[in-house]
């Protein structure tokens, strides 16, 4: 007979000795999933808060845009006019008075190492009108000025109309009128049958001058030649501004010694200035109001954090029933904090991108309605996309962090 060992029955192991089993874990796409489904169900609240986040990007990246463009024209205006162009004006005497260049003061100017082309206009006192019955004292602050026939190779004044004063047509009267001057004279067209009335007699329009940038004061002027000026308009024959072009590599030589040049007698009554210089001046004074819409621009981006944070807030009031139901089903904080987080995220990438393509749409339309070339550094672009991730994560870590410590009790009892 065998005798067979009884064996004990055996129970279910030891809980300590079971393993814990593991959350599922959610991907990046997952993640990303669960994001957008929660934007999905409530458009029009995303959208408000989207726009919120689109308008401060929009205003920053069409103020960096409008600013680059404009700089951008002004490279492309100061290439074409060149940056060259050195001006010397009569100042005032020791006495007060006004002062004059001497008459050997253009030829003076030619002799100095560097200098490329030199020439001259002179004020005279004689006004311009449309016919001689207008009113004496309405000048409508136009200014005569002689001028020499070699005036646009210095100058860089260009000739829209007609042609420049010459050799020929500088003895007699005739006039070349900057484009203010015609605007306000009412004269579109240069021709024989063209006139203006200047000094008690009637100047024939031969030219009509583009607008020029470097020398703004002869587009409210009307230029009549040297000659014609001196023996019909009383003019003494004294230069009051002489444009002097150098080589680029003798601008500042030239220019610390182009006073005492043209007045070696009294060099302190010789103002010498460098065009260019007011240009960039002007684009300095731009560039400090593009500093205060960028401000603003900062002050709308962080309104539309706050309404990114607003949104989410409320979102994670809304949906206490659905955290604790996905904590109950096994999601742990992580999940649901990356849940929540992702959202705010997205939701503010949304703003922003949807914030960079209005403003370089403003941008191409203001550039397009200047006429200037629409430039959009690409750093204000990802910058603007940057800077609402940033603003997204900060606005969404407090209801990420709420939303992943609600209990799932207190959750689920508030269905």
């Amino acid at each position: 007979m065998s005798l067979t060992t009884a064996r004990a029955p055996q129970g279910p192991p030891d809980s300590a000795a079971r393993p814990r089993p593991k959350p599922a874990r959610l991907g990046p796409a997952d993640v990303l999933r669960v994001g957008g489904s929660g934007l999905r169900s409530r458009p029009l609240r995303v959208f408000l808060s989207a726009l919120g986040i689109a308008i401060g990007i929009a205003a920053m990246v069409g103020v960096v845009g409008i600013s680059t463009s404009s700089t951008e024209d002004l490279d492309r205006r100061l290439a074409a006019l060149g940056t060259n162009l050195l001006t010397v004006t009569a100042g005032q005497s020791f006495s007060g008075g006004a002062a004059h260049l001497p008459d050997e003061a253009v030829d003076m100017i030619g002799n100095i190492d560097g200098v490329t082309a030199v020439s001259a206009v002179g004020r005279t006192d004689a006004k311009v009108y449309r016919n001689d019955r207008v009113p004496k004292q309405e000048t409508g602050g136009l200014t005569v000025s002689a001028a020499r026939t070699d005036l646009p190779r210095s100058a860089g004044v260009e000739v829209v109309d007609g042609r420049w004063l010459n050799a020929a047509n500088a003895r007699y009267p005739a006039v070349v009128l900057g484009p203010k001057a015609a605007e306000q004279l009412g004269v579109f067209r240069a021709g024989a049958d063209t006139r203006v009335w200047i000094g008690e007699q009637w100047f024939t329009v031969v030219g009509l001058l583009a607008p020029n940038d470097l020398v703004p004061e002869l587009d409210s002027a009307a230029l009549v030649g040297w000659p014609v000026a001196e023996e019909h308009l009383g003019f003494d024959g004294y230069p009051t501004t002489v444009y002097t072009r150098t080589e680029e590599w003798a601008v500042t030589d030239v220019q610390s010694v182009l006073g005492p040049t043209a007045n070696p007698e009294n060099p302190g009554e010789a103002n010498v200035s460098r065009p260019s210089d007011a240009l960039a001046a002007k684009e300095a004074t731009d560039e400090t109001l593009s500093g205060l819409l960028l401000g603003l621009g900062a002050v709308a981006l962080l309104v539309g954090g706050v309404g990114v944070a607003n949104t989410m807030v409320i979102s994670v009031l809304e949906r206490r029933s659905e955290i604790g139901l996905r904590r109950s089903l096994g999601a742990t904080r992580g999940q649901i904090r990356s849940q929540f987080l992702c959202e705010a995220l997205l939701l503010s990438a949304l703003g922003g991108l949807g914030g960079v393509l209005l403003g370089i749409a403003v941008t191409s339309g203001y550039a397009a309605y200047q006429g200037w070339p629409s430039v959009v550094p690409t750093w204000a672009m990802a910058g603007g996309v940057g800077a609402t991730l940033v603003i997204g994560g900060l606005a969404g870590f407090y209801p990420a962090v709420r939303a992943a410590r609600l209990p799932p009790t207190e959750a689920l009892a508030t269905t």
